[in-house]
């Protein structure tokens, strides 16, 4: 029962996620880091707590959960299937020898996780993927640079008096599988590499698992059998010149984007138009949507461009998206040239830390 909950309330919520728990640790009294000051009132803190179990099996770890993703205490949205965003986060993090308080880092991220969602509504979901655009644990010497969501192995969905609850597990990943899961999906590549990432366990330490000959064989094999399960992408730099007439001539019409996606929207492009599917990539001011057709053109709106690709046209496009600035034009598609830009990698202060292109 949740200690700082007014005698009265009613802890449904709460109760239901520590039920879920003492099914896997018994007795075992969790670490609790509760929020002083909720966010309704101005706290930092978006959770109103998140409890670290210690677990032995397959490796020593940190097992996470939250609290407040969904409803706590009595029901308050109209959602009645549901309980507030209907999951809670859960974090397996490998546990060092001697280890006694899980680290720091580890409760931020989390804290992280519930601001983006409680800031900007967006919900995470199983086969979910976000790049963290630098290392999950600020300063450590790590190749884990992006996050995976996945059910966690040991939680199945739980119904309470609020609705339901997923326990939805974080798990860290490089950005070479980042790239995998874009390419083929996040499903297929956290099951192929859960022989050597046992309950999709986060070892900041471990090398990328797309060095391993047979990880990358059943990703390219996977990609080529199911194409990309990536049908949204949101793209920062991305943008639209429509063709301008001029005295001897026509300047084609350009579609620019960052040198630091290029290759991904080439490899997502392969995966999707070559298996008849589109794939919308949105930006801050325009959405470009891609789509299978017999012959290559585009069709211009307000804030979106449809471009309609053919096999050849497609093939061409995907080859040439690089991370190499410069402007590109196609052979398999007149009046359309390709504009790549430099990216700009910034730390948490603004200071760009990485140019790519």
């Amino acid at each position: 029962m949740h200690e700082e909950a007014n005698e009265e309330a009613k802890t449904y919520g709460w109760d239901a996620i520590e039920l879920a728990m003492g099914k896997l640790y018994g007795e075992q009294e969790p670490k609790h880091y509760g929020t002083l000051i909720s966010y309704m009132l101005g706290g930092p803190d978006p959770l109103e707590g998140i409890s670290a179990y210690k677990a032995e099996e397959p490796v020593p770890h940190w097992h996470f959960v939250t609290f407040g993703f969904s409803e706590l205490y009595e029901k308050e949205s109209d959602d009645a299937e549901h309980s507030g965003y209907g999951f809670e986060l859960t974090f397996r993090l490998k546990r060092e020898e001697n280890e006694e308080e899980p680290p720091g880092w580890a409760l931020n991220l989390l804290q992280n996780m519930g601001r983006y969602v409680f800031n900007s509504g967006n919900i995470f979901r199983p086969g979910d993927y976000l790049d963290a655009n630098g290392p999950i644990c600020l300063g450590e010497d790590t190749e884990l640079t992006a996050l995976a969501f996945v059910e966690d192995p040991e939680l199945p969905e739980a119904d309470t008096p609020n609705g339901r609850v997923q326990f939805l597990q974080m798990v860290g990943i490089t950005r070479c599988e980042l790239e995998a899961m874009q390419i083929w999906n996040t499903r297929g590549l956290l099951k192929t590499c859960e022989e050597y990432m046992p309950r999709y366990l986060t070892d900041l330490a471990r090398d990328s698992f797309m060095r391993m000959p047979e990880v990358a064989d059943a990703v390219q094999q996977g990609m080529e059998r199911d194409g990309s399960s990536t049908g949204f992408l949101y793209v920062d730099q991305l943008g639209w010149e429509p063709a301008k007439k001029r005295l001897f001539g026509r300047i084609p019409a350009s579609l620019r984007i960052g040198a630091k996606q290029a290759e991904i929207v080439g490899k997502l492009l392969a995966g999707r138009i070559l298996k008849e599917k589109s794939l919308y990539m949105t930006g801050p001011d325009i959405q470009v949507v891609f789509e299978p057709g017999e012959k290559a053109g585009f069709e211009e709106g307000e804030d979106e461009v449809r471009i309609r690709l053919d096999k050849t046209s497609a093939a061409e496009l995907s080859r040439v998206l690089q991370p190499k600035e410069g402007a590109v034009s196609l052979s398999s598609f007149k009046g359309l040239t390709v504009q790549i830009v430099k990216t700009y990698i910034k730390d948490q202060d603004g200071n760009v830390v990485t140019t790519i292109g």
